[in-house]
């Protein structure tokens, strides 16, 4: 019968078989370059264990306006506008017991099984994680800023990447109050106007899915299996972008109305992720007295997931790495601004949600 050995068992080896079985999900937002790399980031995270929190340069882009060149006209030099965001690692940790693995101790493939569910327990939790951070920084208007009259230019930048990054849908009547074949469309124009182009995935409860389905507007990707039979994925199209199902997405129940769904849509450069690892990822122990004996798999990740555009500023977080609630606190976000408090172009962020009744 095959078992966990903790004498001998090989962390190293153990991280690589992990890290070689595909995440569906996160693969697919890397892939549509949702989730981009920064060196920043990486370098400055892996190379200190201990490092939790840090602030990153982030650079603006070249504008403003031409000046004439006719031999006479002095060429002025401007600056290009630059910003820093911090960032935290958000570190998460969980334990099995091997009789969690009890039908998959005998045959060939037990230590791939035992690896799989890994990895799709991981998807799950960074799923959660990135729903967290979008309603964060989807909240930053339900913040109460009292008398300070100097956060008027937050507040006002705040409520515009809101309204301008939302398509509520949920007040209209009828067909209207659900996703359609223009719904897409005019989500990501609102946000980002001319740049809508740069959005590539989108991110939806099955419930409005499966409308999108019924009205033959999505289409799920299809893999074929070891044995030749061909099965759905979870990954579709909508107007040429990828979308991705989770029913972990954000819903309420209204009164009178039903429940109300918000989808989001993602472009490239929307978040800025790092797997930055744990000193141990994986490792076993031998607990000999609980439940007469048992073998216990420690499991360990720390990750940088962060949305562009935006400063996380940890104003209300106990620990050194936030959980998914801290994330979800409007408190400890801001939108990005310079050394002159100008805030970054929100039409330069490429995140966008739609809500919907369905």
């Amino acid at each position: 019968m095959a078992n966990f050995d903790y004498k001998k068992f090989d962390s190293d080896a153990f991280s690589s078989f992990i890290a070689r079985i595909p995440s569906i999900k996160i693969d697919e937002l890397k892939a549509r370059r949702a989730f981009v790399g920064n060196s920043e980031i990486r370098s400055i995270f892996r190379g200190a264990a201990n490092a939790a929190y840090a602030k990153i340069p982030l650079y603006g882009a070249i504008t403003g306006a031409a000046q004439n060149y006719d031999g006479i006209t002095d060429i002025i030099p401007v600056n290009t506008p630059s910003y820093e965001f911090g960032t935290n690692v958000i570190g998460r940790a969980k334990a099995w017991t091997e009789r969690d693995f009890t039908s998959d101790l005998t045959g060939d493939d037990f230590m791939d099984n035992v690896a799989r569910q890994i990895a799709e327990y991981w998807e799950t939790v960074d799923e959660a994680t990135l729903i967290a951070i979008l309603s964060g920084i989807f909240s930053l208007r339900e913040l109460e800023y009292g008398d300070d009259e100097g956060d008027d230019y937050k507040r006002v930048a705040k409520s515009k990447f809101i309204d301008t990054h939302t398509l509520d849908i949920s007040e209209k009547t009828g067909d209207d109050a659900y996703v359609g074949a223009t719904t897409l469309n005019t989500a990501i124009q609102k946000a980002c106007g001319a740049n809508k182009g740069k959005f590539t995935v989108a991110l939806l409860h099955s419930v409005v899915a499966t409308n999108l389905e019924n009205l033959q507007l999505l289409n799920y990707m299809t893999y074929t299996d070891s044995k030749g039979i061909t099965r759905d994925l979870s990954i579709g199209s909508w107007n040429g972008r990828s979308v991705i199902v989770s029913d972990a997405l954000p819903t309420k129940t209204v009164l009178g109305k039903g429940t109300i769904y918000t989808s989001y849509i993602l472009g490239e450069g929307a978040f800025f992720y790092e797997n930055i690892g744990a000193k141990v990822p994986y490792e076993m122990y031998r607990d000999p007295s609980t439940n007469g004996g048992s073998d216990i798999l420690y499991s360990r990740q720390r990750k940088v997931i962060h949305p562009f555009g935006f400063d996380y500023v940890k104003k209300e977080q106990a620990s050194l790495s936030p959980e998914d609630t801290d994330l979800e606190n409007p408190a400890n976000w801001e939108l990005v601004f310079d050394s002159e408090d100008n805030p970054i172009d929100v039409s330069l962020i490429p995140i966008a949600r739609i809500i919907s009744l369905g």
